[in-house]
């Protein structure tokens, strides 16, 4: 048994990678399925569509490597966080779409929250903001908009999930209905720091308690899937958060250590340790990970939009055909024009937390053309980075460690599939002023569902042997002046500002 299947659920496909015992890949499967938008602002999956990619993605996987389920020591999952899906019990059918953590439907009833005093302890409990990102008000808005939902739901019938839970319902044939701590703690209805679901935040947003998940380690038993599913009933050993997985993919388990993963979005997190660090600069607070009943901390800064404005210059502007075209573009760029795009299709995350904002672009010419609005979309990713990070450094100082309050962000780990682009982590690391280091396994988030799964089945080394086999394949490092770097950022802040005052 020298395998791992680990499951990584993400916003545009669903992935199974199976590693094998020394933790290299042995084999991939990927599958994408459709995105829903019934109107502005709004995203929705089909949930039947991420079980079915699931399955068989997990399927293809084990047929590319050639193995079957009894060489299989367990299965880790990753997955798309605040995603919400509400299903029967006994059915095991939803009863909506999976509402998108991408979502802004849910705007208005938090602009009410915040009026009625809501926010201070939606802070204190759950270490989040009031914002439509996260999964409990879209609960309470299905619970409002389906007929009969909220009758059903407070007579025990239904079953709230982030997608973790509904993936492993699945599994499992309606035997488990189950999360971890990191997936919990993305919910607006979990106390990180009692750990436990919070009766106050229920109750504020209408949420009845019997919906919810049990609660576990993200190194845990939970459950054993369907014999019919693979061959063989498999082990579920372990599950955390997409962005909570790349942390422990990268092997950022001291005090201090960041990582940033840029995927549909953007989203940095940094090690607190056994502190939960309370932001004064509108970042989150959330759990890392929860091992052996103990929670390790992180300060959270999320961008909506990062490699999903490479997407938006293929499918929206239709000038790339694919992903790869993008630095070869920005690299002929004319350095004369200040072009600068604020891509807030969805709203912006940190540190702005407006759910209102949309996208704009300043500095068109013209003579700008594909290049330039190549070089701006991946600029913007640098520049909304830099923003995250400078909000950590002073929330993280003001806590009483000296670590980055005295020397800056010395390193920055990253991952994800534009942490591939030379060009962008070139810039990224000119903009920071600060060391970029990229791994030699990208596929971090996965390896993080899959070291949790095979140390709890004793196939991978513990917490110090995991980051030993931590491997950089590139380092960069900046280059740009200084009065350069920070009059770009300057515009940057002008364009930002622009954006949210139309």
């Amino acid at each position: 048994m020298g395998y791992i299947l680990a499951i990584d659920q993400g916003t545009t496909s669903s992935r199974a990678i199976l590693f094998d015992g020394d933790l290299k890949i042995a084999a991939v499967a990927q599958e994408e399925f459709t995105q829903h938008y019934p109107a502005s602002g709004w995203v929705e999956h089909d949930a039947g569509d991420l079980w079915s990619t699931t399955a068989a993605t997990c399927r293809a996987a084990m047929e590319k490597a050639g193995i079957r389920a009894a060489d299989i020591a367990g299965i880790g999952i990753t997955n798309q966080r605040e995603t919400t899906v509400i299903w029967d019990r006994k059915t095991g059918k939803p009863i909506h779409n999976a509402i998108v953590w991408q979502d802004r439907r849910t705007s208005a009833f938090c602009q009410k929250l915040k009026a009625d005093g809501f926010e201070a302890t939606a802070k204190d409990r759950t270490g989040l903001l009031l914002d439509p990102y996260f999964s409990g008000t879209k609960v309470a808005w299905i619970l409002d908009n389906v007929d009969g939902a909220r009758a059903r739901a407070e007579a025990g019938e239904l079953a709230f999930g982030t997608v973790d839970s509904w993936l492993i319902w699945n599994l499992t044939g309606g035997k488990q209905h189950v999360t971890d701590a990191t997936n919990a703690a993305r919910t607006l209805m979990y106390d990180i720091r009692k750990g436990r679901w919070s009766q106050t935040m229920c109750d504020m947003l209408g949420v009845p308690m019997s919906m919810l998940p049990q609660v576990r380690d993200c190194a845990a038993d939970f459950g054993m899937t369907r014999a019919n599913l693979f061959g063989a009933e498999l082990p579920i050993l372990g599950v955390a958060g997409d962005q909570q997985a790349a942390t422990i993919g990268q092997a950022c388990f001291r005090p201090g250590m960041l990582k940033s993963t840029y995927g549909t979005g953007c989203f940095a997190l940094l090690n607190t340790g056994d502190k939960a660090v309370t932001s004064e600069n509108r970042l989150l607070t959330t759990i890392a990970y929860q091992l052996d009943g103990t929670p390790t901390y992180a300060l959270e800064g999320s961008i909506f939009i990062a490699g999903a404005v490479v997407q938006w210059l293929r499918d929206g502007l239709r000038i790339i055909r694919e992903a790869a075209e993008t630095q070869p573009l920005a690299e002929k760029a004319d350095d004369g024009q200040t072009v600068v795009l604020v891509p807030a299709f969805t709203g912006l995350g940190a540190p702005y937390w407006n759910a209102d904002c949309r996208g704009a672009i300043f500095g068109i010419t013209r003579n700008t053309g594909p290049a330039e609005f190549a070089r701006a979309a991946l600029e913007s990713v640098g520049y909304q980075t830099r923003d995250l990070l400078e909000a950590m450094q002073a929330d993280w100082g003001a806590s009483g460690d000296t670590a980055l309050r005295d020397t800056g962000i010395a390193t920055l780990r990253v991952d994800g599939g534009m942490s591939a682009s030379d060009w962008a982590m070139q810039f990224l690391s000119d903009i920071l002023g600060a060391q970029v280091d990229r791994p030699q396994v990208l596929e971090t988030t996965a390896m993080g569902a899959a070291w949790l799964a095979g140390q709890r089945a004793g196939l991978y080394p513990d917490m110090d042997g995991f980051s030993r086999t931590w491997a950089l394949e590139r380092s960069f490092a900046p280059a740009m002046a200084a009065d350069t770097r920070e009059g770009k950022y300057a515009a940057w802040k002008r364009a930002v500002a622009a954006a949210q005052a139309f």
